[in-house]
């Protein structure tokens, strides 16, 4: 076994050891006991881990760096706009086309495009203008 913290590897052995002294009546307090050190090791790593980012971007906001945009919706979530917008674009063709006819037909694909466009538009803004370069007084 391979452990990346030695104090958690010895307290693992320390917990055998224990465990082959005093018989497998104690088994149960024992693995709790050393749950709870690992889950205090877990919680320390989460912390600095933690306080790190808040930290580093805090120095992104001094610096005036603009902390970048949560992605709004993953692959599965485009993917699934996607073939619903397809899916329903049979039934607004055909209601279009029975009722307008040609030009039915047209407005309704332009509003289903219309549509996706915005979708697209929502998750990739066109222009960005915090992410425009500005000149420093370093550059002449």
């Amino acid at each position: 076994m391979e452990a990346r913290d030695p104090e958690l590897k010895s307290e693992l052995n320390a917990t055998l050891q224990a465990r082959s002294e005093l018989g497998p009546e104690y088994e149960s307090a024992l693995i709790d006991s050393f749950l709870e050190k690992v889950d205090q090791r877990l919680d320390v790593t989460l912390d600095r881990r933690v306080r790190r980012h808040l930290a580093e971007q805090q120095t992104m906001v001094a610096r005036g760096a603009r902390t970048p945009p949560a992605p709004l919706g993953n692959f599965g979530e485009r993917f699934g706009f996607g073939v619903v917008s397809l899916i329903l674009a049979v039934p607004l063709s055909a209601i279009g086309a029975a009722n307008a006819g040609i030009d039915g037909l047209v407005v309704a694909w332009l509003g289903i495009v219309g549509v996706n466009v915005a979708q697209i538009a929502r998750s990739r803004p066109l222009f960005r203008r915090s992410e425009e370069r500005t000149k420093s007084d370093w550059e002449g």
